[in-house]
């Protein structure tokens, strides 16, 4: 491969990035040792937060254990597929940058969980006296998530770059391909955790018993406040994270592309997706230091809004001096700033669909009037609508870069489009502390119902109904930025099997072999690609929402029979057992969390095994296509739902008891699994596959037709068949069991 000269500058901007990267940690351990200082609170309130502290970590020691063995399974794949085509030393650092990359996504996750679990009091107690200081908490303890995602994944990059420099790139890949599994495995894990038990608890408690929604008499009530932190919190700092390094790496393989045939752009190319993300840290400490309350009486929402606009507007100046000084291309500057103008584009409209006070879920609410079937209705055509008009958004994004870029250049085209992705990206920092603001404020509306503590209810239920909103809105941005990374890594398939039939690497080769390649939607062999790659998404959710009502069931039965066995528990003169709830919600996650994990890793090998690079080009667009659609319909209809159970306990429609009550809490146990399991996860499984697509090209263009790689997809296919029958049977045979023992339960009373 030809060598690239880089500039003393462009050294240096690296060198610079990587402190500022190591800066934004550092500042990020500041944020935490400030949260931590804070009140815990009264001894109750510590003592409730104590039992979800210790249900959150003894939930992702298991979790990572299951991870172990695939990890390690991989790391030797990854070296042996890259020895031949890499050489052996590139080969063993991608292997190792894959093990780098897989901690550095579970060690992001850890931060968010162990954080999360301890300001959820701190936000309780500070609420009490103070809706600014309630506030500053749960927002800075985002931000220390923030911090540590947009840190670790910049860390990475400028690391291995300055190490490896035109080589880069090989190797990132398994830096991010390690990110991109771990964040799988912990948005479908404790997406599965956290929605059993948000189910079970709301069904039996609200519905059943008409109690409140965290009554300590629930024994669900506890796994519900683990499952918001090992679900919203670490899944989400690992989903970004993993988004964070795909996308670079895409756009400086799309960058590498014109080595043949412009060196000096190429090294451009090269080092611009490095220095933007850096922007984007110091943007974000500037948006999250300077933003808080003004009033008592001001609306969470308002300074967390002002931080993200804050750091929209920073990074654009950033992005123009960038790209005007050192890149002398004004057109990296349109496509990075487009980006921003998407993550606003999405935000807004996110918010549309699922914030209480539009158009959308005021109707949701209403149709409650008439009960849980023309609400389940309402919300659910709310879903359909979104996914509309997302996609439509993303669609003018992706056109401009095609306006910006020569028509007749589509690895340009596509370099733009990765830009606009991370242009979305560069605000991460605050993207989480606004998606971490969710969860620590519904754990402390929690924490003071339990706890007793009336005089901060006003607070903290203004703050949860606010987290709700940012919660979803981040969602979308993860699902918009999902889409983007996954085009720009559709690009760098083409560039890899390209420089597979030409017997090279892919940066050396000419652009203009990558836009002969087309993948022609009337080959017979490209459709079935399509065909199969657009079911994928539906089969996925198909999974993870029965895990979800597979331990649902097993929860709601365990629920019911406390409440009728243990004395006095109704009567609020004893305490439920939560710790069994907790370990069904536990075991339920970890046993439904490989057949997914095996899907997302396994189907594009088979399919480039049976149909060739072409068929696989197809898979992996169709399941972009039907990915993004499903997505946000599942998300948005459940934020949907959501709000309008809010509105209704809030006093719209008879308020909480009603029968517009009831339908309400319906259709949001419905929508919880679509939000926070399917949803959050197929943006994973989008990036993960073509993650797997882009990595097994080569082995495909080269074995094509022979007959190990034909076996190799059979059996792999059984491997998948197999582990999806397994994650059934075992499933169906506890809840057989627990329903008998329910029955027995009741005969003997």
């Amino acid at each position: 491969m030809q060598q690239l000269q880089f500039t003393t500058f462009e050294i240096s901007a690296v060198v610079v990035t990587l402190f500022v990267a190591i800066g934004g940690i550092i500042y990020g351990l500041a944020l935490r040792q400030w949260v931590l200082k804070k009140d815990p609170g009264t001894e109750k309130m510590q003592s409730i937060a104590g039992q979800v502290q210790e249900g959150a970590t003894a939930y992702l020691h298991r979790q990572f254990k299951t991870m172990l063995l695939p990890v390690a399974i991989l790391v030797v794949a990854l070296v042996i597929a890259g020895w031949s085509a890499l050489g052996s030393v590139h080969a063993i650092a991608r292997g190792i940058a894959f093990m780098l990359g897989a901690s550095a996504s579970a060690l992001t996750g850890w931060v968010g969980m162990t954080l999360a679990v301890r300001a959820n009091v701190r936000c309780a107690a500070a609420a009490r006296t103070s809706a600014i200081e309630s506030v500053s908490i749960a927002l800075r303890a985002g931000a220390v998530v923030g911090m540590f995602t947009a840190g670790m994944g910049l860390i990475g990059a400028t690391a291995i770059f300055l190490i490896f420099r035109e080589m880069a790139t090989e190797v990132l890949l398994g830096f991010a391909f390690g990110g991109t599994l771990v964040a799988l495995f912990m948005r479908v894990g404790g997406g599965i955790y956290t929605k059993a038990a948000d189910v079970g608890a709301d069904l039996v408690g609200k519905v059943e018993a008409g109690i409140p929604e965290d009554d300590p008499r629930n024994a669900a009530v506890i796994a519900d406040n683990v499952g918001d932190n090992v679900g919203d919190c670490a899944g989400m700092a690992a989903d970004l994270f993993e988004s964070y390094m795909v996308t670079i790496v895409a756009a400086m393989i799309l960058g590498m592309a014109h080595l043949a045939t412009d060196p000096e752009l190429a090294r451009t190319w090269l080092i611009f997706p490095l220095l933007i993300p850096g922007i984007g840290v110091v943007t974000s400490v500037i948006g999250i230091g300077v933003v808080k309350l003004r009033t008592e009486e001001e609306s969470p929402l308002a300074p967390i809004t002002r931080a993200f606009m804050i750091a929209v507007s920073l990074s654009a100046i950033g992005f123009f001096l960038l790209a005007h000084f050192y890149a002398a291309d004004i057109r990296l500057f349109y496509a990075t700033f487009a980006g921003l103008v998407l993550a606003v584009g999405i935000y807004k409209l996110t918010e549309y669909y699922t914030a209480p006070q539009f158009t959308p879920v005021k109707n949701v609410a209403k149709s409650s009037q008439t009960g849980a079937a023309t609400n389940l209705l309402a919300g659910f055509g709310v879903g359909l609508e979104g996914s509309v008009w997302a996609v439509m958004v993303i669609c003018a994004c992706i056109f401009f870069s095609v306006l910006v870029f020569p028509a007749d250049d589509p690895i340009s085209i596509l370099y733009g489009v990765a830009l606009v992705g991370l242009g979305v990206l560069t605000t991460t920092g605050v993207i989480i502390a606004m998606d971490t603001f969710g969860p620590i404020a519904d754990n402390a509306q929690g924490i003071c119902e339990m706890g007793d503590v009336p005089e901060a209810m006003e607070v903290v239920e203004k703050l949860d109904s606010v987290g709700n909103t940012t919660k979803a809105a981040t969602k979308g941005l993860a699902i918009g930025t999902a889409v983007i990374s996954a085009i720009a890594l559709f690009g760098s398939f083409l560039s890899m099997v390209a420089a597979a039939q030409a017997g090279t690497r892919a940066a050396g080769v000419d652009p203009a072999a990558v836009a002969e390649l087309g993948i022609p939607v009337d080959n017979p062999i490209v459709f079935i690609g399509l065909l199969i790659g657009g079911a994928m998404p539906f089969l996925f959710s198909s999974m993870t929402i029965q895990a979800v009502e597979r331990a649902a069931f097993e929860i709601i039965n365990e629920v019911r029979r406390q409440f009728r066995e243990i004395p006095g528990l109704m009567e609020g003169e004893t305490l439920p057992d939560s710790a069994k709830v907790v370990d069904i919600c536990t075991r339920s996650a970890i046993r439904e969390l490989v057949p997914p994990g095996l899907l997302a890793v396994l189907v594009p090998l088979i399919v480039g095994a049976w149909f060739g690079w072409m068929g696989l080009g197809g898979f992996l667009a169709g399941i972009i296509v039907t990915g993004q659609l499903m997505a946000v319909l599942l998300c948005d209809a459940g934020g949907a739902w959501d709000n309008a159970k809010k509105l209704i306990e809030d006093g719209e429609y008879g308020g909480k008891g009603s029968d517009s009550h009831v339908a309400a809490v319906i259709g949001d146990t419905v929508g919880d699994p679509f939000k926070d399991t399917a949803g959050p996860a197929l943006n994973l499984l989008v990036k993960a596959m073509n993650m797997v697509g882009l990595l097994v090209a080569p082995i495909v263009v080269t074995y094509a037709g022979t007959p190990g790689l034909i076996i190799t997809g059979i059996l792999l296919t059984a491997v998948v068949a197999i582990s999806i029958l397994i994650s059934k049977q075992a499933g169906d045979a506890v809840t057989q069991v627990q329903a008998a023992v329910g029955d027995d339960s009741e005969d003997a009373a």
